[in-house]
């Protein structure tokens, strides 16, 4: 993943990156394939560098990492969820506006 600001999230990393961060996480689960999750992938990227050093911005590729995806429940993508503490805080499923997402960010950093 070339971003700047952005990480991958596997299955075998989501926990220690994720769960365990002190800092409050965005998780963008996405597929290749998917072409919404295509649409809002700059949106996100703009998102981790206006946010770079209040949030971590992870994507997990559900083709390549279906264990977590599954734990979550998610049964569409593209699914942005925002965790604080280990917990999730927010979570949006569809191609939303990026005030959209940027509203449920504010709510956590």
């Amino acid at each position: 993943m070339a971003e700047k600001n952005m990480f991958e999230v596997t299955d075998s990393s989501f926990e220690a990156e994720v769960l365990k961060s002190t800092m409050p996480v965005l998780v963008d689960f996405w597929a290749p394939w998917c072409g919404p999750c295509r649409a809002i992938a700059p949106v996100i990227a703009e998102l981790a560098t206006e946010y770079d050093g209040k949030l971590k911005v992870g994507k997990c590729n559900v083709d390549e990492n279906p264990k977590t995806p599954s734990q979550y429940g998610i049964r569409a993508i593209p699914t942005l969820i925002l965790f604080k503490q280990g917990k999730i805080s927010e979570q949006i499923t569809g191609a939303v506006s990026k005030s959209q997402i940027d509203a449920a960010i504010k709510k956590v950093v």
